[in-house]
């Protein structure tokens, strides 16, 4: 049973998220010949206040952008 696995920062539309869904499925299945429904999907979305990198938020991130111009 294939488990794909996705963390991405939240403020995509649901639209988005499922056209994900929906390609990395195509992808799994079309590439190992999963049968579609062992397939798995799991999109993980956190907050931009949890998610950091070099210990500046992507919150604090965007804020420094907006600042910036």
């Amino acid at each position: 049973m294939p488990l794909v696995e996705v963390t991405l920062v939240e403020g995509r539309a649901p639209e988005t998220i499922r056209a994900l869904i929906h390609a990395l499925h195509a992808a799994v299945r079309d590439t190992v010949g999963a049968p579609d429904a062992s397939i798995r999907v799991v999109v993980r979305e956190i907050p931009a206040t949890h998610w950091a990198a070099g210990d500046v938020t992507i919150a604090e991130r965007r804020a420094n952008e907006i600042v910036e111009r």
